[in-house]
């Protein structure tokens, strides 16, 4: 009998961003990614990828032809620090300011920053502030 295992903890599997102009939005979505610390996780003709997040052209076989409308995506940032990063260097990459870093009403500590990408989706990186994760994930084994 072979043992399988799910992790559970993180509600999106993947998504997937579908960009006029690949090079241009690489461009933006880099500097966001090295704001926070995360690396780019690969590219191919016609895509990248970081953990969770796929962006590609029109032409990409999943793309099904049509660029993506209005999206909101926020990141995780380890503190404010990289909330202030984010906003500056995606500006700085081609995006458009639309929230500077500050404080937000949502909960006490939380701390964002709001910039459009190259395709006018709205991307924040958010500190929640002091908090400590249970768990990365939750393993079910079977």
């Amino acid at each position: 009998m072979n043992t399988n295992e799910l992790h559970r903890g993180r509600l999106i599997d993947h998504l997937q961003l579908v960009t006029r102009d690949l090079a241009r939005s690489k461009r933006f979505y880099q500097a966001v990614l090295d704001a926070i610390g995360l690396p780019l996780g690969g590219e191919g003709p016609g895509f990248f990828w970081a953990d969770e997040l796929f962006v590609s052209t029109p032409e990409s076989p999943a793309a099904a032809g049509q660029v993506t409308g209005r999206v909101h995506l926020a990141f995780q940032a380890p503190d404010r620090a990289a909330v202030d990063r984010f906003h500056r260097m995606a500006v700085e990459a081609g995006g458009t300011a639309n929230g500077a870093p500050g404080e937000r009403p949502y909960h006490p500590g939380y701390y964002a920053a709001f910039v459009l990408d190259p395709d006018g989706n709205n991307i924040e990186v958010v500190h929640h502030g002091p908090a400590q994760r249970s768990a990365t994930s939750v393993q079910i084994t079977f």
